[in-house]
């Protein structure tokens, strides 16, 4: 009984924080918010209009807006929840308590010239094939923009003002640098492109990325996640975006001629960056496919949902992964994309060149393949360390 009572106790009375936390999600800029399950908690959280759960991140998240901190003050503060605003580049270990007293400023609302140029600039990006993550991306960011200078004709927008609001803004309310570096990099497209003026970002004195290495996975790992599912399907599916290093939106976008079995590839189209490329396909997976095939008869897309010719859905195949991990009894926060990280990482071991490795995974600069030597152990494991000699 005394146990009912403290599970009771646990699911419904109210945590005393929320940490939030800004980061990119989907490209886009998200509010996360952490903390520890209970009932009366999540029904406050979902009060608020267009909150969502990411798998992902294992935390609910709202997409940022000029009066989200507002609002989510105005919502669990009143119920005596005390919120940290966590900085996701210095302070993710030092959570600072968000000041109550001086709330981030609630913008104004667009007017009508700001709204109309922001429509050009959407169809501007449209006409040049720019991704639609990246317009609404920019297109956001441009809001906010000119929302903190509603006040200001747009044409007398200078590089003062760039500044002001990188400082004002941004800094005061200690949101991240991939935001920042976002702000500024729609900033200077939508002046060059729209107002035929030029701006100067490099002004700013932009934060560096952290450099972080990538999540690998060991060979045995991989294994038990890749031999978790007896559906053939769900097999088929995280097989392939490990034996091919695919990223999630390029599996579920392939259809069944995409796979070549003939000549062992696998032809990925319009991918990141707008181009196509090949990846080998091992005669493991090969036999999987036809396996797989031979069973679902897919029309459209190699992988489809329940409805016939319609696409998988993103975040049912996270599902996927998530079951897999909880059958192999691994533990770690492990995302699809750790299967083309350690693909990649593996084929390095192997003794794989570094450039086929690049051309493989679809990078544009070799810059970005070389981070997997940082996390390959294939030469770190023959340094012997001094301490064996003590």
């Amino acid at each position: 009984m005394a146990t009912l009572c403290y599970n009771l106790k646990y699911f419904y009375c109210m945590v005393n924080t929320i940490l939030l936390e800004h980061a990119i999600h989907n490209n886009r800029m998200k509010l996360f918010m952490k903390f520890e399950y209970n009932i009366k908690t999540i029904e406050l959280a979902k009060t608020l209009a267009g909150i969502k759960w990411s798998h992902t991140h294992k935390s609910w998240y709202l997409g940022y807006h000029a009066d989200v901190m507002n609002l989510v003050q105005r919502t669990f503060v009143a119920n005596g929840i005390q919120l940290k605003l966590v900085n996701t580049l210095d302070d993710v270990e030092h959570p600072k308590p968000i000041d109550i007293k001086k709330p981030a400023d609630v913008l104004p609302h667009l007017k009508s010239e700001a709204r109309e140029k922001i429509n050009h600039f959407k169809y501007w990006m449209r006409s040049r094939r720019y991704s639609e993550s990246t317009i609404g991306t920019y297109t956001d960011s441009m809001q906010t923009f000119l929302r903190y200078f509603s006040d200001k004709p747009i044409s007398e927008i200078c590089n003062d003002d760039l500044i002001h609001f990188n400082n004002e803004y941004i800094i005061k309310n200690k949101f991240s640098a991939s935001f920042q570096n976002q702000i500024v990099n729609a900033v200077k497209l939508f002046f060059r492109s729209i107002e035929n003026k030029s701006l100067q970002p490099e002004l700013i004195h932009r934060p560096k990325n952290p450099k972080l290495l990538p999540n690998v996975l060991s060979k045995e790992e991989v294994k038990r996640i890749l031999n978790a599912h007896g559906n053939i399907k769900h097999k088929a599916m995280l097989s392939l975006i490990y034996s091919c290093g695919l990223r999630c939106g390029e599996l579920l976008r392939l259809t069944a001629n995409d796979i070549d079995n003939k000549r062992s590839i696998v032809i990925i189209r319009q991918s990141k960056g707008r181009k196509d490329r090949i990846a080998p396909l091992s005669s493991k997976i090969i036999e999987i496919l036809r396996e797989y095939y031979t069973i679902y008869k897919p029309q459209n897309y190699l992988f489809e949902g329940q409805v016939k010719g319609t696409m998988y859905d993103e975040r049912s195949l996270q599902q996927v992964l998530k079951q897999a991990l909880e059958k192999s009894g691994i533990t770690k926060q492990v995302t699809l994309h750790w299967l083309r990280h350690s693909y990649a990482t593996h084929l390095l071991e192997n003794g794989t060149d570094l450039r086929y490795i690049q051309e493989i995974l679809g990078h544009s600069s070799s810059r970005t393949t070389e981070i997997y030597t940082h996390v390959s152990t294939k030469s770190i494991q023959n340094v012997t360390s001094p301490f064996d000699y003590l």
